[in-house]
């Protein structure tokens, strides 16, 4: 079943045909309220086939010394249809299965694309600062990202990695009880603190809103997570945030060059 839209049947029906008076469609397909006013203003009529009737009407189009060439549609709509050219507010699930931007899993892609931009930005102002053993452990994260989108474009299943040699569980630990191994209690982060610690708490952040966005794409009505793994990494990840923010605080990445303009 597909649904048909005003923006669709402008495009791909009377693109090239601009005083059609008769559209051919598929029995079960669904028009919109206002591809049903586009082509009553227009005057057009709707003709409604069966399959067999397309498959007739197809070689029609075929035969005769000026044949047109037919090649099959290229893209599939997840609401139900086929199109031959993908429309401006949809964009590719996986192949060529089209959803319309607002996606949930679309809408989580571009959380990742905002979050490796924000980890490279981070990672070029602390080389500008001379941190820059902090600037390269933050490819680490950057990586990870990167895994995770593959991973979900791909619909392939993340494997578990580790992290600095930190499993999810260790990394947890530390997040969690920085007095016993940080000898300090949580970072309280505020611009006094550095540039590090500011920008680790800018991305740790970012990944947070990354990881709902995951939650929103693979959870279920009935409150089952499809693919547990990716939320799973990401708290991790933001954890690791965590983690570094507490060697920042505890001098672990200071240099001699720090500070220098």
């Amino acid at each position: 079943m597909a649904v048909l839209t005003e923006s669709v049947l402008r495009s791909q029906y009377f693109k090239n045909q601009a005083n059609k008076s008769v559209i051919k469609l598929p029995k079960d397909t669904i028009l919109t309220p206002a591809a049903k006013s586009y082509l009553k203003e227009k005057k057009i009529t709707v003709e409604y086939i069966s399959e067999t009737n397309q498959a007739e009407n197809k070689r029609e189009k075929l035969s005769g010394s000026k044949r047109e060439e037919k090649s099959s549609p290229q893209f599939r709509i997840i609401q139900g249809g086929f199109l031959n050219e993908k429309p401006v507010h949809m964009t590719s699930l996986h192949g060529n299965l089209l959803v319309p931007k607002t996606h949930k899993r679309i809408i989580f892609r571009g959380k990742l694309d905002s979050l490796e931009a924000k980890i490279i930005e981070a990672q070029w102002m602390l080389a500008e600062k001379n941190l820059d053993k902090l600037a390269e452990d933050l490819s680490v994260i950057l990586d990870s990202v990167r895994t995770i989108k593959r991973s979900e474009m791909e619909g392939e299943k993340l494997e578990t990695f580790s992290l600095f040699q930190m499993d999810e569980k260790e990394i947890q630990k530390k997040a969690r009880h920085p007095e016993k191994y940080f000898g300090k209690d949580d970072v309280e982060p505020e611009y006094r603190m550095g540039i590090g610690i500011v920008l680790l708490n800018t991305i740790r952040a970012l990944i947070r809103e990354t990881e709902v966005a995951a939650c929103q794409a693979w959870t279920d009505e009935d409150g089952s997570a499809e693919r547990e793994e990716l939320i799973s990494a990401l708290n991790s990840l933001s954890s690791l945030c965590k983690v570094m923010m507490f060697k920042v605080d505890s001098g672990y990445y200071k240099t001699e060059k720090e500070g220098k303009k």
